[in-house]
C-alpha cells in the first residue's frame, strides 16, 4: 500500500520560513509527478506547486518567488521550501503523487496533511 508521510509544518511568524517534506513508499517515485496543495478553513483545496518526474516546476501565482518545490528521487521525497510566509499562507498542506498531470483533479496518492500556521 502506498503511503505518503508529511512533516515540517508548524507555527511561524509572518516573514519566516518552513520546509515541508513528504516521503513516499511502495511506489516507483522517480516516474511520478508530485504536487503540494493546501486547504484553508472554509475554502476549497488549491494547488500550490508541482514538480514533474523530469524536474519541471510550476507555482500558483500567490506563492511565486516565495515557495520552492523540489524532489530527491534517491530518498523518495518531495519538499516545499516556504519563505517570506504570509498570514494568508495558513492552511493544511497536502502532498500528492500521481502518474498524470491533470492537477485540477483530486487523483493519485495523498499525504495526511500538515498544518502550517502563520501569525501576523
Amino acid at each position: 500500500q502506498v503511503q505518503l508521510v508529511e512533516s515540517g509544518g508548524g507555527l511561524v511568524q509572518a516573514g519566516g520560513s518552513l520546509r515541508l517534506s513528504c516521503a513516499a513508499s511502495s511506489i516507483i517515485f522517480r516516474f511520478n509527478n508530485c504536487g503540494w496543495y493546501r486547504q484553508a478553513p472554509g475554502k476549497q483545496r488549491e494547488l500550490v506547486a508541482t514538480v514533474t518526474s523530469g524536474g519541471s516546476t510550476n507555482y500558483a501565482d500567490s506563492v511565486k518567488g516565495r515557495f520552492t518545490i523540489s524532489r530527491d528521487n534517491a530518498k523518495n521525497t518531495v519538499f516545499l521550501q516556504m519563505d517570506s510566509l504570509k498570514y494568508e499562507d495558513t492552511a493544511v498542506y497536502y502532498c500528492n503523487v500521481r502518474g498524470g498531470t491533470s492537477w485540477l483533479t483530486m487523483s493519485g496518492y495523498w499525504g495526511q496533511g500538515t498544518q502550517v500556521t502563520v501569525s501576523s
